[in-house]
């Protein structure tokens, strides 16, 4: 699994599938449902880079909307 931690969801959206997996909230709704609408960028996740992981299994991924400063 690459890294998608600092990209913009749908960036890591895309390496992800690229890759095989699908990412997703462990934690509650879909993870699109989280990410839209708006900018939001992957701030974490789970299992970490490098991880080898079957296809179609699910990388858990936190997402913080961009704020401009």
């Amino acid at each position: 699994m690459p890294s998608v931690v600092g990209l913009p969801f749908h960036v890591g959206r895309d390496l992800a599938v690229e890759a095989g997996v699908t990412l997703a909230n462990p934690d509650g709704p879909p993870i699109a449902a989280l990410a839209w609408p708006g900018l939001f960028y992957i701030t974490a996740q789970s299992p970490v880079a490098g991880t080898v992981l079957h296809e179609f299994d699910s990388v858990g991924i936190t997402v913080e909307r961009f704020a401009p400063s």
